[in-house]
């Protein structure tokens, strides 16, 4: 018999020894759950390309936030789906203060204190073009653009979001809107950035969910080149300096590297998007057979855990709170 000083396999002789070397764990506190509000009554429309996931009316939303919360799940990540005949250039809907998303935010908030409510900054879900800033010419205009995107945060922290949720990529536009919160007394309401938001394949079936792919174009003007990594560096420092609270990598699971070095370089808590053509990709595949689900999905996430990522916002957060309450 072989004499091997080192044998690896002992550490994983069995489940009690494999669970007690584990580095990696997975939390329900980790979580955000995105989801999607829509206008109407008892409305539960489940998105084609996404099982399992669904679009709310505001009463159905709050039926199922009572499920949500009960899985011990304590934050959402909230998505408005508006109709084109309320959408605009400018994206005005997103200001009134009747509309669907403002009274969707203050209702959850008044009805469900204690969840962290997260939003969506950017101009598409109300954009007539479907791009995340203001369109002239075919270009989208930055400065114009974080103008709105400012005042747009300023009216969700005071219907109730607990941190700001910027997408759009617009540059600067971390730091205005710290500057516009601030100036208007929220200066406790957090901004988790989309630091690093890549032009991706991967964002189809949140775009079905919305109905808001750019009816022109594509957005690689303003978000990042699936390429670059030093990019990802710079537009982490330059969010940081403006007053970051939390850096995203969005996708996730094509960018655990960018997710590593955002984890390695910035002294602040790192948030990964896995995205709707992750969730999919798993579905799907699972749907024919191909892959066990479950497993797949836990590996999935645990992987982003591992290269850095504190939070995890994931449309599978109740699956993995359902497998994580059992265990």
């Amino acid at each position: 018999m072989q004499i091997l000083q080192r044998r690896p396999r002992r550490n994983r002789l069995n489940a009690g020894i494999r669970a007690m070397v584990q580095e990696t764990s997975l939390q329900i506190a980790d979580f955000i759950f995105p989801m999607f509000v829509m206008e109407g009554q008892g409305i539960k429309s489940e998105i084609k390309s996404m099982p399992g996931i669904f679009r709310y009316s505001l009463d159905t939303l709050l039926i199922e936030l009572k499920e949500v919360q009960s899985l011990g799940i304590k934050s959402i990540c909230l998505f408005p789906n508006y109709p084109e005949s309320k959408k605009d250039k400018y994206g005005s809907e997103s200001l009134l203060p009747e509309t669907l998303y403002l009274r969707a935010l203050s209702e959850v908030k008044s009805k469900f204190p204690d969840l962290v409510i997260m939003t969506d900054v950017a101009l598409d879900p109300y954009s007539s073009d479907g791009h995340d800033g203001v369109v002239e010419n075919g270009k989208i205009i930055n400065d114009e653009t974080v103008e709105i995107l400012t005042n747009m945060s300023i009216a969700q922290a005071k219907a109730g979001a607990d941190i700001i949720g910027p997408s759009d990529m617009m540059d600067g536009r971390v730091g205005a809107i710290r500057k516009g919160l601030d100036r208007a007394g929220f200066t406790d309401v957090s901004i988790m950035a989309y630091t690093a938001k890549y032009a991706s394949a991967f964002y189809g079936p949140f775009r079905d969910a919305l109905d808001s792919a750019p009816k022109f174009g594509d957005k690689k003007t303003y978000q990042m080149n699936p390429a670059n990594i030093k990019e990802a560096l710079l537009e982490a420092q330059l969010d940081f300096e403006e007053g970051a609270d939390i850096m995203m990598v969005k996708p996730a699971f094509s960018y655990l590297d960018v997710i590593k070095a955002l984890k390695d370089n910035f002294n602040i808590p790192i948030s990964a998007y896995n995205v709707s053509g992750e969730y999919a990709m798993i579905k799907a595949a699972s749907q024919n057979g191909w892959i066990d689900g479950d497993k797949a999905m836990m590996e999935m996430l645990l992987s982003m855990k591992r290269a850095g990522a504190d939070i995890i916002l994931s449309y599978f957060a109740k699956e993995v709170a359902v497998i994580l309450n059992e265990g």
